[in-house]
């Protein structure tokens, strides 16, 4: 049992690491942006970098939660699994505004989440509509890339050529993929946009 937490915890500090590294130079070079500025792909990259020793602390402190979190789930019963989904929920909010914090504010990780925590009494309402926004609209459109595959399949099907089957089931997959890029893209813009709003009062004319 122990070997298993130590496996998932070092998954969860790997995976957090690419992830938070990954968002940290899209949300550096999205407030570059916010800001009039234009940035670039190294401009991105470097801020990350810059940032580093933070991104590695939250990255094991998400992933100490994300274990402790798994680990409860996995012994409660039904009830006890709502209330932990409940708890990464309340998780997800009160640290959307953590990565702008670090790359604007340059403070460690635990009080880049306490400073998330007390913007979350200002901004509560906009993460809830602004994420709910974007999953919605990208949830809609997957319904329909599927619906729509649905056809396409059969007819490729008729055809009875495996190779042609595997390239539609291989455009299939990478459409997802590429929905999925493109929705945590603008989670991430808009979470840099949020961070200006919350901070300074500026819409900077991106969204009302």
């Amino acid at each position: 049992d122990a070997l298993k937490y130590v496996v998932g915890f070092l998954f969860y500090f790997i995976t957090y690491t690419v992830i938070i590294f990954s968002n940290t130079a899209l949300v550096g070079a999205a407030l570059i942006r916010l800001r009039g500025g234009n940035p670039t792909i190294s401009d991105g990259f470097k801020i990350a970098f810059d940032h580093i020793i933070q991104i590695l602390g939250y990255a094991f402190i998400s992933a100490t939660v994300g274990i402790i979190l798994r680990t409860i789930s996995e012994r409660v019963g039904f009830i006890g699994k709502i209330v932990v989904s409940l708890l990464s929920f309340a998780w997800s909010l009160a640290t959307f505004l953590v990565i702008p914090i670090l790359v604007i504010e340059n403070i460690g990780p635990i009080d880049a989440i306490k400073r998330s925590t007390q913007l979350l009494k200002k901004t509560w309402g906009e993460q809830l509509i602004g994420n709910f926004s974007i999953g919605l609209i990208f949830g809609l459109i997957t319904v329909i890339v599927i619906l729509g595959a649905i056809p396409v399949f059969i007819s490729l099907a008729s055809l009875e050529s495996t190779p042609i089957i595997l390239l539609g089931v291989a455009g299939f997959v990478l459409t997802l993929i590429m929905l999925s890029f493109v929705s945590s893209t603008l989670s991430s813009i808009y979470e840099a946009a949020l961070y200006i709003y919350a901070t300074e009062g500026k819409t900077n004319g991106f969204f009302d």
